[in-house]
């Protein structure tokens, strides 16, 4: 092939790959202007983490406040939203205390942050992430805040992927950037590995305990950890991304169902017995589930049709009962007040 030959080719390679570059942005934008049918209205207003009886959440519908966190009434979820100015990846609040997971598409990692904001929702400090946001959660006292970032792959399906979860002290400012750095007891025994990861964090009352995940050797744990100790003890295997209940005894979490796929099904433990429930709904969940109440958990499925947009659907955490639609175009949900 002649030079001026190979030049035509490229240019004409260029020319494709720009057109189809250019193709899937508009069809992108044009889906992100659709609204969706049974998708709430939403209006800007006044936010703030001490709404009583109030839910809130990020909202994903079309929109100027796609990404924001709004609220609704909680006996109303599906009622219009209002609206704040602050727009996050992932959110949780407890005691007038929120962190949001903060992400600008396309930017570094470096430009990621997590912003721990006040009963009005002004930021209080800032953190950067060293990845991309995942989970979120704060402490009932509102005292200590935890965030995982992916630092490398982009789901925990993928074959190869890194997290990193950090826990801070909302009073001093101390940070714990990396829990995989904190000792592992795994089956009564000292455990180190380079390949532990740790992510999910949920935290119990007395401000000291948490639980999370822990990965090594293509297994997974429910493991108890110690603020204090720096430590994280193996409890049970087969299990990610848990959320404790209200009353402390139990934890939502999603157990992998397909080995090598990424399936899982949701799945309630006792925490005094281990004794495990599945739950009604059998869609795959890749979510940290939230408890609306102790009998009640709430959790993101992808919405039909979207590859962007999740809805929130609730299942009772007996094992009973059938899924049912909380709110469309949603994700992160939060209690209020």
């Amino acid at each position: 092939m002649t030079r001026s030959r190979r030049l035509l080719v490229l240019a004409l390679a260029v020319l494709l790959l720009g057109g189809l570059g250019t193709t899937l942005v508009l069809r992108s934008a044009a889906r992100a202007g659709q609204t969706r049918e049974g998708d709430p209205a939403v209006a800007e207003g006044r936010v703030t983490l001490g709404r009583p009886a109030g839910l809130a959440f990020l909202n994903a519908a079309p929109g100027p406040h796609r990404g924001a966190l709004v609220s609704v009434p909680a006996r109303t979820p599906q009622a219009e939203r209002t609206a704040s100015a602050l727009t996050c990846r992932r959110f949780h609040a407890a005691a007038g205390t929120g962190v949001c997971l903060n992400s600008t598409p396309g930017a570094l990692a470096q430009d990621n942050q997590a912003l721990i904001v006040d009963s009005e929702l002004h930021t209080v400090h800032a953190f950067p992430l060293a990845g991309t946001p995942s989970r979120a959660r704060v402490s009932p006292s509102g005292h200590f805040a935890a965030w995982t970032v992916f630092v490398s792959g982009e789901s925990y399906g993928a074959a190869f992927f890194s997290t990193r979860t950090a826990i801070v002290d909302t009073r001093t400012w101390a940070l714990e950037p990396d829990l995989e750095k904190f000792s592992v007891l795994r089956d009564g025994r000292p455990y180190t590995s380079s390949d532990v990861n740790v992510w999910g964090v949920t935290f119990a009352e007395d401000d000291d305990t948490f639980y999370a995940t822990l990965g090594t050797a293509g297994q997974t744990y429910l493991v108890k950890g110690s603020i204090a100790r720096r430590s994280l003890t193996t409890l049970a295997p087969n299990v990610e991304c848990p959320s404790l209940s209200p009353d402390g005894t139990r934890v939502v979490y999603k157990k992998r169902v397909a080995r090598g796929a990424s399936l899982w099904r949701e799945h309630v433990m006792d925490l005094r017995t281990l004794r495990e429930q599945p739950l009604a709904e059998k869609r795959s969940v890749d979510d940290q589930a939230f408890w609306l109440d102790d009998r009640t958990v709430a959790y993101a499925l992808p919405a039909e049709g979207s590859v962007d947009t999740t809805d929130l659907w609730t299942v009772p955490a007996d094992g009973t009962g059938a899924p049912r639609l909380l709110t469309p175009s949603a994700s992160s949900p939060t209690h209020l007040g």
